[in-house]
């Protein structure tokens, strides 16, 4: 059977071993839509702009459903269908910014190289950069002031240039073409394409300043101007300081972006191949190069190197990169292992079941990397703002200058408008969400909370009710038959159940043939197995036809030939942290509910003991019945709260897939392993509810950072060019600037990193 929800594009696959008649709608799994998922490394990026510029190359090709492009890492990741790689990268290429497609999943060692090296490669670059301006722009600006108070600026005659001048062009020269080199590549790059980005802003000012004072200087041969200023300084320092702040920047984001690099250190670089019938020494080759099938050994203290099975010795294995729970796990034969993990005492041999390179550790890091690379809608705005800012703030420019001409003072003009261009420079506009949004994912899945993109981070954050699934979510998920009413034998009953249940592999099925098992009763074989959708499952069992129906007084009750024989009621025992994460929840203001197919007596026993009352908990509903509700829910969320909300489901990450597709956000709970992490839009860990509460704390947080990231932009740039525009910061407006624009930077880049360490702190 496929179903499609009606709110939120999903596919729903029906797994074969569905078993309705208890409520719940098993084997189902949230999965996307199908369709090509690409990414690519861009070069060349400086700015929100130049993201901008790309992003719009890219939804320009056919097939193109949506491009999310990041500054930060220099990546774009581009969905839709019949996409062609090369030609996206051609495309993005042409509009001035290098591009190409990342088709193979690289290994955890050259990965982390990567990482490692554009972070070094753009931190050097701008560190020199910087060095040069400022140890160039610092000693002429002290000449300069001291040459002022001793007439070092002074010519011999009226037709010529002091030496202190000279100084001042010969220095300022060298830094345009040392440090502005940069800039001005980047600035015609984009004017080549009849676009502005960041750059053009910085290359106009800096022009703009030597430019004004190299006029001024080859006038004094003339005699003329011989008491105007000379702005040559300045347009040193404006470089200098925007080099240093590219430089604070550049070594900012390595460190509120390390949560991937320190997933893939977790991986170690080299495996132990172990002997063959224990005969001569381990090999050692490159964790790429392990093969499913390999036998690895994994010595004491040592980390797993991929993902395996337990083929041999016993130990405690500490499992936190998957998980987040720090305590150890015992594993012997046939147990699983993930890579990364930290084998604690004895010594294991594994068999791979993956190769090097698709690891859990790789797999998460990769998806914890697209969601730092990944949007939210809140950036849409600093996204629109930033692509028509630049232009606009072309457009004052020149009406201020115009305006001071027409004044009667062009002098003052010039210095105006290069001081509107360098102080409006948005750059902390483009990082005020990619850099919260870093720091947010990263914090999340050093937790073993892996949110999927920004937009499941904002919806999190935004979320006003959370609608729990009940068997498996709030319950351990392992129920057991905690009592038997019978007309006649007990243990015939059971053995009738059992036979019927045995087809199924839902929860209360298996707690029915468990509990057979347990009395050692012989359990005839089914045939003509049914399910009744809803309702129940019917077969013939040694020649009687037997039904198990879903009953209002007990969990289900057993019909032989139409005649009822008794009922059977089964019990699920609640999370351990169940109750505190639910009473968290409610702390945070967020209504909570429980949605069951269990009756309702059994769901209100489960609710007693987790602190939700009855008009918290819906109970005895279908699986569309459910989806109704979240549904409901989810219309009616954001009118009941009065503001903009959503809608929250958790569930396992394959039971009540259709009613997770109706939610904002679809949370799944399920291990690292599972195929689940590749389905949801959050996955936490299986065995720990008060993971939800602590994504929805980790994303308010986030939000409330890039709100104020935001307003520290906006603000910023609102108060300051009209400042700018009517000289009210002076002759030295430019240099002023410079130091403003950085220090906006620092703000932005500052706030990230406080809600990084509010993050750890926190845990």
């Amino acid at each position: 059977m496929m179903q499609r929800s009606s709110s939120k594009t999903a596919v729903i696959a029906e797994d074969v071993h569905d078993h309705a008649h208890h409520g719940h709608d098993h084997g189902r799994m949230h999965v996307r839509p199908a369709g090509d998922h690409m990414t690519f490394r861009v070069e060349g990026m400086s700015c929100a702009s130049c993201a901008a510029t790309v992003q719009r190359a890219i939804e320009s090709k056919p097939g193109v459903t949506r491009a999310s492009v990041n500054v930060i890492d220099g990546r774009a990741v581009v969905e839709g269908v019949n996409l062609d790689a090369a030609d996206i990268a051609r495309t993005i290429s042409e509009h001035g910014y290098p591009a190409e497609p990342i088709d193979e999943t690289p290994a955890v060692a050259e990965l982390r190289s990567e990482i490692e090296q554009r972070q070094i490669g753009h931190e050097r670059l701008w560190k020199r950069r910087a060095i040069i301006a400022i140890s160039i722009w610092v000693p002429l600006e002290a000449l300069h002031w001291i040459g002022r108070a001793a007439g070092w600026h002074a010519a011999p005659d009226a037709h010529a240039i002091g030496w202190m001048d000279w100084l001042m062009l010969i220095g300022s020269t060298v830094v345009l073409i040392a440090a502005g080199g940069g800039f001005y590549r980047s600035a015609w790059t984009a004017a080549r394409r009849g676009t502005t980005n960041m750059d053009t802003l910085i290359a106009i000012g800096a022009t703009a300043a030597y430019v004004f004072s190299l006029v001024v200087f080859l006038a004094r041969f003339f005699g003329r101007l011989q008491d105007q200023p000379l702005y040559f300084t300045e347009s040193a320092a404006l470089l200098g300081l925007i080099s240093l702040g590219h430089w604070m920047e550049a070594r900012a984001t390595a460190k509120a972006g390390s949560a991937v690099r320190e997933l893939l250190q977790l991986q170690p670089d080299e495996a132990e191949i172990a002997p063959d019938h224990g005969e001569g020494a381990p090999r050692r080759i490159s964790s790429a190069d392990v093969q499913p099938g390999d036998r690895l050994l994994i010595r004491p203290g040592a980390r797993v190197p991929v993902d395996g099975v337990v083929v041999s010795g016993e130990s405690d294995v500490d499992e936190a990169v998957v998980t987040g729970e720090s305590i150890p796990v015992r594993r012997r034969a046939g147990g699983k292992v993930v890579a990364g993990s930290v084998n604690t005492t004895g010594q294991l041999i594994v068999e791979a079941s993956v190769d090097g390179r698709h690891t859990t550790v790789a797999r998460i890091a990769e998806m914890v990397q697209r969601a730092q690379s990944s949007k939210a809608n809140i950036q849409r705005l600093a996204d629109y703002v930033a692509s028509i800012f630049v232009p606009a703030v072309l457009l004052i420019a020149l009406a201020t200058i115009v305006g001071w001409a027409i004044a009667g003072d062009l002098t003052r003009g010039v210095i105006a408008m290069c001081t509107v261009l360098i102080i409006s420079c948005p750059c902390a506009l483009g990082l005020a969400t990619p850099m919260a949004v870093m720091v947010g994912a990263g914090a999340a899945s050093r937790r073993g909370i892996l949110i999927k993109s920004a937009m499941a981070l904002e919806t999190a954050g935004k979320a006003t009710h959370v609608i729990f699934d009940k068997t498996g979510t709030l319950t351990i998920g392992q129920p057991r038959v905690a009592a038997i009413s019978a007309t006649g034998n007990e243990n015939d009953l059971l053995r009738l159940a059992a036979a019927i249940e045995t087809p199924s592999e839902h929860p209360i099925a298996r707690a029915v043939v468990k509990a057979a098992a347990e009395r050692d009763l012989n359990v005839p074989p089914v045939s003509n197995f049914k399910s009744i959708t809803g309702q129940g499952v019917r077969g013939v069992v040694d020649g009687r036809i037997v039904e198990v129906l879903r009953d209002e007084s007990a969990t289900c009750r057993v019909v032989v030939d139409g005649r009822t024989i008794g009922t059977i009621t089964v019990a699920d025992e609640p999370r351990p942290d169940a109750a505190d994460a639910i009473a968290r929840l409610k702390g945070m203001g967020l209504a909570v509910m429980m949605l069951s197919g269990d009756r309702r007596a059994a769901a209100e026993a489960v609710g007693a003991r987790i602190r939700l009352r009855p008009d918290e908990i819906e109970a005895e509903a279908t699986p569309e019945q459910k989806v109704a509700f979240v549904e409901s829910r989810t219309h009616a969320a954001p009118q009941a709260a009065g503001v903009r909300g959503g809608v929250i489901m958790v569930g396992d990450g394959i039971n009540d897939a259709a009613a997770l597709a109706a939610a904002d956000l679809g949370i799944a709970m399920a291990s690292g392993t599972n195929i689940a992490i590749e389905s949801a839009d959050i996955v936490i860990p299986s065995d720990r509810v008060a993971s939800v509460a602590e994504a929805v704390d980790i994303a308010r947080q986030t939000l409330r950072a890039i709100r104020q990231n935001l307003f520290f932009a906006f603000f910023y740039n609102a108060a300051a060019i009209p400042a700018a525009a009517f000289g009210l910061l002076g002759p030295f407006g430019p240099l002023f600037a410079a130091a403003a624009m950085g220090f906006s930077d620092i703000t932005v880049i500052g706030n990230a990193l406080r809600l990084k360490a509010r993050l750890q702190q926190s845990r």
